[in-house]
């Protein structure tokens, strides 16, 4: 089969999401979904797309892989795929070549799912392990038990809000109100909110986005944040499962979310929330 790499135009972004959807199962490793996407569509779809890689044979897109960084890779596969070897010889040619256009020279890092044969051809390559995730998932079956917060569904009006809480608890003045609205205009977020929790002095203490791949399908967790101002109180367990609540309420079957293996206070609140661990995935990168 004879495989193309693509760099997709705008118009191309919706099959993109379609294919993520497509692969997200309460069975398969947590991995890139169309909720990440969703997310970084704020800075605008001209350049998400030019974030955007995928591969594909006869139509059919066979990988994603999205940019969060420069030197910063987040690619899945079509789960069927995962043990294919021409898919992964094409992926380590490809990933390990700057002339390709996917990865710059020197250090760059790699996010690949958990089980994927392509881990392997890259340690054999001369790839190394590096940093270390704990992806956690919450079933959805059952209803979830209250926050302890007020939630409220951040719309046009409370837009202002949602940003400054990202802002403060991720130390990042890049989050304006004006993306937001970027944000809540992109395709994928139909399938999306973004919730404010408040304590009972009604300080806006917690936000979170959820984002939903379709009923029956797993929803992600992405950006979770408690106020710097109202850390250690708990907050980030009750907006865990206010978020758990929304997916819910979206017809999502499990609520996904991962964080830093470093970020112990993090996996905490996660778990106290009712979210499960998975082995932690190790990140893979390039040495300069």
């Amino acid at each position: 089969m004879t495989i193309v790499l693509n760099e997709p135009g705008v118009g191309e972004l919706s099959g993109v999401v379609d294919a993520l959807r497509v692969w997200q199962d309460d069975h398969t490793p947590l991995q890139l979904h169309p909720g990440d996407l969703g997310w970084a569509w704020a800075l605008g779809a001209e350049r998400l797309a030019a974030a955007i890689r995928t591969w594909s044979v006869d139509g059919r897109i066979l990988a994603v892989g999205y940019l969060d960084e420069p030197d910063l890779l987040r690619l899945t596969t079509a789960p069927d795929l995962r043990q294919d070897s021409d898919l992964a010889r094409r992926l380590l040619a490809d990933l390990g070549d700057p002339e390709r256009g996917v990865l710059p020279p020197g250090r760059v890092g790699l996010e690949i799912p958990s089980g994927a044969l392509l881990r392997e051809v890259l340690l054999e390559a001369g790839w190394i392990l590096d940093e270390s995730w704990t992806p956690l998932r919450r079933g959805l079956a059952e209803p979830v038990r209250e926050s302890g917060l007020r939630i409220e569904v951040a719309g046009p009006e409370t837009a202002g809000v949602r940003t400054a809480v990202h802002r403060s608890a991720f130390g990042s003045p890049a989050f304006t109100e004006e993306l937001w609205h970027v944000l809540a205009a992109g395709p994928v977020y139909a399938d999306a909110r973004c919730l404010i929790g408040y304590d009972d002095q009604d300080n806006a203490v917690a936000a979170v986005t959820v984002w939903s791949a379709g009923r029956g399908k797993p929803g992600l967790l992405e950006p979770v944040g408690v106020h710097a101002d109202h850390r250690g109180r708990g907050y980030g367990t009750a907006i865990s499962l206010a978020a758990a609540a929304a997916l819910r309420e979206l017809g999502a079957s499990s609520a996904l979310v991962s964080t830093p293996t470093s970020n112990a206070a993090a996996v905490a609140a996660y778990k106290a929330a009712g979210y499960e661990p998975s082995s932690e995935r190790l990140d893979v990168s390039r040495a300069a």
